[in-house]
């Protein structure tokens, strides 16, 4: 009987084992296919000969000449400030709004709260860029005269803010409910519940809606191309659609190593904020706002 639980017991560690290493070693390889490009692209971004293409991976005159005439000679700093400003304006209002809907649906119990959150829901579902003609439609019958503007992309990536509730609700119902009915006891308005004792215990999911909500507008090309189609004024771009002129096929010739340049540049911000703010991204998804 003993040796039967030995034999059991060193095939369930051999099998836990190889699985162990199976998993790292495609893990390691799928690492490698997705470091590569990257790599790719940051050291192509110091490469002095001209043109899209090169014989070697790695630059055979290295030089900093691309993230000079970036700064210099194109119109990056408008459009990367550009960028900046929207994200940072649909960032605030896409938090405020999500974490609203999610604290009211999550506490407050009204007759038609699960037909909303479910209808809500499946609007989320569907991909955004299937509405971008109506969107496009109301901007100009709303803003006749501004319909193409910076306000007006901040206008798209917010309006959906309360559509993405679900993530923050799920976290607040990890909160006990309690801790709400003795702040209410204690003579403390819904309002003062939400900001003093709600948003306190939520840093992770305040946090992983914020930076998702920072993202969006940062890496989005569609509905910034769609929108600002046609516009005279290039200072006017954000950094997908003036980098992605630079790829066409009259200008990647002699622009394809200035747009690696830049490519590294915009990244910049969204590594820093993961690499900082990872703990809480995971939280925020995972919940679990109070522990025992």
């Amino acid at each position: 009987m003993k040796n039967s639980v030995e034999k059991l017991s060193g095939g369930m560690r051999f099998r836990r084992i190889v699985g162990n290493t199976l998993g790292h070693t495609v893990l390691s390889v799928l690492s490698v296919l997705w470091l590569v490009p990257l790599a790719y692209l940051l050291v192509q971004s110091f490469r002095a000969e001209p043109g899209a293409w090169s014989p070697t991976f790695f630059p055979v005159t290295w030089t900093l000449d691309n993230y000079v005439r970036l700064f210099t000679e194109t119109k990056f700093l408008s459009w990367y400030g550009n960028t900046f400003l929207i994200a940072v304006c649909s960032c605030f209002i896409t938090t405020a709004f999500s974490l609203s809907v999610a604290y009211a649906f999550s506490r407050i119990k009204f007759g038609a709260r699960k037909p909303m959150m479910n209808v809500m829901l499946i609007l989320g579902m569907f991909p955004g860029f299937m509405s971008m003609s109506a969107v496009y439609f109301l901007l100009k019958v709303l803003m006749p005269n501004n319909f193409q503007s910076l306000l007006s992309l901040i206008i798209v990536y917010s309006a959906g803010a309360a559509l993405s509730y679900y993530i923050a609700k799920g976290f607040f119902d990890t909160i006990p409910a309690n801790l709400d009915d003795a702040a209410r006891l204690d003579g403390a308005s819904r309002a003062q519940v939400f900001f003093k004792i709600i948003l306190p215990l939520s840093k992770p999911t305040i946090i992983y809606t914020a930076l998702t909500s920072f993202i969006a507008p940062w890496c989005d090309y569609i509905f910034v191309s769609y929108i600002m189609s046609g516009v005279p004024d290039t200072a006017m771009y954000t950094v997908s659609l003036g980098m992605y002129k630079w790829l066409e096929r009259e200008m990647i010739q002699e622009y394809f190593t200035t747009f690696c340049a830049a490519a590294v540049i915009v990244a910049v911000p969204i590594t820093v904020l993961f690499m900082w703010l990872q703990k809480y991204y995971v939280q925020g998804v995972t919940g679990g706002a109070v522990k025992g």
